[in-house]
């Protein structure tokens, strides 16, 4: 099932991607909050089948989340982008984090203040917490994840590279794009090798597959619970692909305003942002 949030008049609304388009499921009575602690799986699931509700005409999409959780990232996740960038490959899932106000939702013009330039794109699948996740194992750590989100790990290379604390490279506001949609985790399995693109203004970028991951999405979950609380709601970005602008040719491929950048993954939809 695809979940979302959408803006209707004034208010965010919880709806449904269907094989008709998107439909307005209000009428559930439902958060997405409430729907990833498990509850109302089963009218919207009815609600989805209901070839008698209208489809929202060009849809206005909220954050994925209205409650903002913890923002955890993963760097040099994909073999082939450590490599890209000439870093040896961790031992450890490299663990770091945004703040609250990086989120922001699908459609959403991204500010990129104009006293910085080294700004780059990551496509990226992200992991939706559906429930708490404290020093759980490998083996009990999927079944702690309601669904999947298609992320952009947007960056500030200059900052990120500046110190070994990557932080102030990473959170802007609005540095952290998720959406459109919530695939749950019974609809995809990114295990079996989901593709994971990137495009700016229509020129693929960035090529990758979620079988080429050092660490799976088990073992991110699973180490960083020995470490961090996870809780239902909590966003864990997974670690881009190679093809960013750094690797390669990085003073003409930096995102400037004006550049439109699209994430797409593979049975989750694509993810659009318009930088300015």
């Amino acid at each position: 099932m695809k979940l979302a949030n959408i803006i209707v008049g004034y208010q965010t609304h919880l709806a449904l991607e269907t094989e008709r388009g998107v439909v307005d499921a209000a009428a559930a009575g439902l958060s997405m909050e409430q729907v990833i602690a498990g509850h109302g799986m089963d009218t919207l699931r009815a609600m989805a089948a209901d070839s008698s509700l209208p489809v929202v005409e060009s849809p206005i999409y909220a954050n994925v989340l209205s409650q903002v959780g913890k923002l955890v990232c993963v760097g040099l996740n994909y073999k082939a982008h450590a490599d890209g960038i000439n870093m040896q490959l961790p031992e450890y899932p490299i663990l770091f984090s945004k703040f609250a106000d990086a989120l922001a939702p699908c459609g959403a013009d991204v500010t990129l203040p104009p006293w910085e330039h080294s700004y780059d794109y990551e496509a990226e699948l992200v992991i939706v917490m559906g429930k708490s996740a404290w020093n759980v194992s490998e083996a009990e750590a999927m079944s702690r994840v309601f669904g999947y989100t298609c992320g952009n790990d947007l960056s500030l290379r200059d900052a990120q590279m500046r110190s070994v604390q990557w932080l102030i490279g990473k959170t802007m506001p609005g540095f952290a794009p998720c959406g459109p949609y919530i695939v749950t985790a019974d609809s995809l399995d990114p295990e079996a090798g989901i593709a994971v693109r990137s495009r700016v203004n229509g020129e693929l970028r960035q090529d990758g597959n979620t079988a080429d991951m050092i660490f799976d999405c088990a073992k991110i979950i699973s180490y960083a619970s020995k470490y961090i609380a996870l809780e239902p709601g909590d966003l864990i970005f997974t670690g881009t692909p190679s093809g960013v602008a750094l690797e390669k040719d990085a003073a003409a491929r930096w995102l400037k305003p004006g550049d439109t950048v699209e994430v797409e993954i593979e049975g989750i939809g694509t993810l659009t942002n318009h930088m300015i």
